[in-house]
């Protein structure tokens, strides 16, 4: 991270630009008075569902007794909700869909002078040996191939960035869901680019490999520390650690996939589950606010 607290791009193509579009936002940089409105954002809450993401955002408001903004997004890409110093982004599902948004927030947040900014990954997950329920903080992630890079292939050309998770962050979050006495564990994620055949899972449309292969690579993964499954945290680290923003992943495991591929959660212990990412993100960030 740049010793500095402010968020960076690296793009000198930008300089020769009048204006910017955020084209998946639908905002633009010269028709916003972007340092107004989002020059006081200290924390970045990302989760792959749009409803789920508008719900924290009207019940953090809520708790706080402060206005919500309407959905600060004009696309129906993506949502954007702003209660005091937090947005509630959605990202969709998949590092593809996260890092599209993930670019436009970073370069709203740079040309909004916003600075000392935490992101954090509220989702949910397949659990690698915990119980469903359980909240997994990602120490670190791992690739389809088992490495902790996130891969990008530009011009021809693979290039691995590092993907980094602020241990500071993590072990706060950690205290906090202890403190709410919510089960909760740190480890690492395999960061998969699809639900299905990354995953070893046995009911999707194709599956090339046994029940004892699948259990036997799903054994490895935990031997390595891996905790969780998920879609976006390799990517969502890397992308925020060019930016010099703090990164931190949260995700609530809906099943162990050590024990069956399908989530068979009824609505109610679904919504339930959802809720303890909820609680430990609201009281963490009063906390460190210092909004009681």
């Amino acid at each position: 991270m740049m010793n500095d607290k402010m968020v960076h791009i690296h793009n000198t193509a930008l300089e020769k630009q009048s204006d910017d579009h955020f084209h998946h936002l639908g905002i633009t940089k010269n028709s916003t008075d972007l340092p107004k409105m989002f020059g006081d954002v200290k924390f970045l809450c990302m989760g792959g569902s749009m409803q789920r993401m508008k719900n924290y955002a009207e019940m953090f408001a809520k708790e706080l007794g402060i206005s919500m903004s309407d959905n600060l997004s004009t696309t129906d890409r993506y949502s954007m909700y702003k209660t005091g110093q937090v947005l509630w982004v959605n990202h969709g599902i998949g590092a593809p869909s996260a890092s599209i948004v993930i670019i436009e927030l970073i370069k709203l947040l740079h040309y909004a002078n916003a600075k000392d900014v935490v992101a954090i990954r509220l989702g949910t997950s397949g659990g690698i040996g915990v119980p469903p329920g359980t909240l997994v903080l990602t120490n670190g992630a791992l690739n389809g191939e088992l490495h902790d890079k996130y891969v990008q292939c530009i011009m021809g050309k693979k290039i691995l960035r590092a993907s980094v998770f602020d241990a500071e962050v993590y072990h706060q979050l950690y205290n906090v869901a202890h403190q709410l006495q919510l089960p909760v564990q740190i480890g690492k994620t395999l960061s998969a680019n699809d639900f299905y055949e990354e995953q070893t899972r046995m009911d999707g449309a194709f599956c090339e490999y046994t029940e004892e292969e699948k259990f036997a690579f799903l054994n490895h993964l935990h031997k390595l520390g891996v905790r969780n499954i998920e879609m976006e945290s390799l990517g969502f680290a890397a992308l925020f650690n060019r930016a010099n923003i703090k990164a931190a992943v949260i995700c609530v495991a809906l099943l162990d996939r050590l024990k069956n591929d399908q989530v068979l959660l009824g609505h109610n212990d679904l919504n339930e589950f959802e809720m303890r990412i909820f609680k430990v993100i609201s009281a963490y960030i009063k906390q460190q606010l210092k909004l009681y």
